[in-house]
């Protein structure tokens, strides 16, 4: 479980067939191999530690439904570790279970913040709400206004600057999850014998 509060952003320092190397320094304090991270609010799980670096192991079904697998050498992520019990749940509660990719529409300034404006498939739209939580590439944020297809969220500097929020430009692919406690309502308001719709293989520590 996560909150959606980027500690660090690292860097992709080697991408092979099935594992991702992030350079990175805050997040290896304290984690183990066999820990749980989240990159770009993706959850995986620890295989191998360096003094620098950490290295996930990312199934296939993973790279089909998330953005690590366009990630090259160099680019940004954004790194969270798992909460701890009786930490500050500054965010939202973060599975790590990405459901779908969506694209940056455009970037606005609106004083000091941004409103970046993303489009999103039905699967998500219909979780996304006005004043509502989503994550975006494991951000936790508001939502500011919606339509079928799309939603606003507006971007406070500390975050643009903070996380890889503050490298995207139109057209970019971003991860997003929805908040569970609407799946969780609609799946009991409409009496569904199945759980809600969510990528459960997006993880490999699940």
């Amino acid at each position: 479980m996560f909150t959606g509060i980027v500690e660090e952003v690292g860097h992709v320092r080697e991408t092979l067939a099935g594992q991702l190397t992030v350079a990175s320094s805050i997040v290896l304090d304290g984690l183990q191999v066999g820990d749980s991270i989240a990159i770009n609010g993706t959850c995986l799980t620890i295989v191998s530690l360096e003094s620098t670096a950490l290295q996930v192991e990312v199934t296939p079904e993973t790279l089909r439904l998330t953005n690590l697998g366009v990630l090259t050498p160099g680019d940004p992520v954004n790194l969270e570790r798992a909460v701890s019990v009786g930490g500050r749940m500054s965010g939202h509660m973060v599975q790590g279970h990405i459901e779908a990719t969506g694209r940056v529409i455009s970037l606005t300034p609106d004083g000091t913040a941004t409103m970046l404006s993303l489009e999103a498939p039905p699967s998500i739209m219909r979780y996304v709400v006005t004043k509502g939580f989503i994550a975006i590439d494991g951000i936790s944020l508001t939502v500011v206004e919606c339509s079928d297809s799309s939603f606003i969220v507006s971007v406070i500097p500390y975050t643009r600057d903070k996380t890889a929020l503050g490298t995207r430009k139109p057209g970019d692919m971003v991860n997003l999850e929805t908040d569970i406690v609407a799946r969780y309502i609609e799946r009991f308001v409409k009496g569904d014998s199945t759980l809600p719709q969510e990528n459960s293989n997006a993880s490999s520590s699940n």
